[in-house]
């Protein structure tokens, strides 16, 4: 009798520390909505290279472009059944608010008045950025400490545009903002002399010097004055479609961890090593406890390989953008980057 009381208390241990008591997930509205649509529709920036861009045939990339194709991938299989609808700063919140879109995936900043006042959730970080100022070198402008006196561009209705006020304020330095409603306005502003610098997010100012007539006669200065944790949005209250989303972006980043690229993924179904079964559904079924099926972590990957190689493709050293992974490193190679097990 002891013997079998002590071996049902070991294996009650054992389903706890292994999580076997979980349940598969019921399919929530908007992925209802969304398989039935045949279509993710996600809300993504107007222009902004490196992040979500059209060429001139429309065809859309950047890093926010790519979570919406491998989050397509992950839900329909197929991560071209996208459809992108540029928003603007203003625009964003009420487009998501009102389900014109699926979710938003447009450089937007997590912040304690955004995420208990939106009735949103955000999805997690994708890029880890920080405010920063662009002058022209031909003003012989060193540090952002320097710009006392000067009017700084900048757009209305973002985290950028308070923090240039508090910016001043602890530097007592007399910042005259010229607001826009339109990033576009204030960049043209800015590139026509109306005001000395243009602030915005570093990943902003490094895309927006690209594109410039003459990119070499623009600086960045070296100030970063805030966080900018950046990522995607969807609506409160649908947790089935907030975890699909959640387990997405962390797949892309346990990719990177675990060497899986969207070149390898085939050979590394073979692998022994249980993290790389589960995420490419080798062995456990994980995706039955977001209401997808086995495959999703695999066809995300494939859609659009891990997250280093998103990175480096839209705004790594071989992209136009050319910017250092910096924090946006993983948590084991120097960075902050860190996503939960997948197990």
């Amino acid at each position: 009798m002891l013997k079998n009381t002590f071996s049902r208390t070991l294996a009650g241990v054992a389903l706890c520390a292994t999580g076997v008591v979980s349940l598969p997930a019921q399919a929530g509205k908007t992925l209802d909505t969304i398989k039935s649509r045949g279509q993710l529709v996600c809300g993504v920036n107007v222009a902004l290279a490196g992040f979500s861009a059209a060429d001139s045939e429309g065809k859309w990339s950047g890093m926010d472009v790519d979570y919406c194709k491998a989050l397509a991938a992950a839900i329909l299989s197929d991560s071209s059944k996208v459809k992108y609808v540029p928003l603007n700063a203003q625009q964003r919140f009420t487009a998501l608010q009102s389900g014109e879109i699926d979710i938003l995936s447009r450089n937007t900043t997590w912040t304690l008045t955004r995420d208990a006042s939106l009735g949103a959730n955000f999805v997690g970080t994708i890029y880890y950025d920080g405010q920063g100022f662009m002058v022209k070198k031909e003003l012989k402008v060193a540090s952002a400490k320097d710009l006392n006196g000067a009017t700084v561009c900048v757009q209305s209705g973002t985290t950028t545009e308070k923090n240039l006020t508090d910016f001043a304020r602890a530097n007592k330095l007399d910042i005259k903002p010229l607001v826009f409603e339109k990033n576009e306005a204030a960049t043209g502003a800015y590139h026509s002399g109306r005001c000395e610098a243009y602030t915005t997010d570093a990943s902003g100012l490094a895309a927006e010097r690209t594109i410039a007539k003459n990119p070499d006669e623009h600086m960045i200065l070296p100030e970063i004055i805030s966080k900018e944790p950046l990522g995607p949005l969807v609506r409160r209250g649908d947790d089935e479609f907030f975890a699909i989303s959640k387990w997405v972006l962390n797949a892309l980043i346990e990719g990177e961890e675990y060497g899986l690229t969207q070149t390898n993924l085939d050979e590394k179904k073979t692998s022994d090593d249980p993290n790389i079964q589960r995420i490419l559904g080798t062995a456990e079924d994980m995706g039955a406890l977001l209401g997808l099926d086995k495959g999703w972590a695999y066809r995300a990957l494939k859609a659009t390989g891990n997250y280093g190689e998103i990175f480096e493709r839209n705004v790594g050293k071989n992209s136009p953008l050319k910017l250092d992974r910096g924090l946006n490193k993983l948590w084991n190679q120097g960075g902050i980057l860190y996503a939960p097990p997948i197990r």
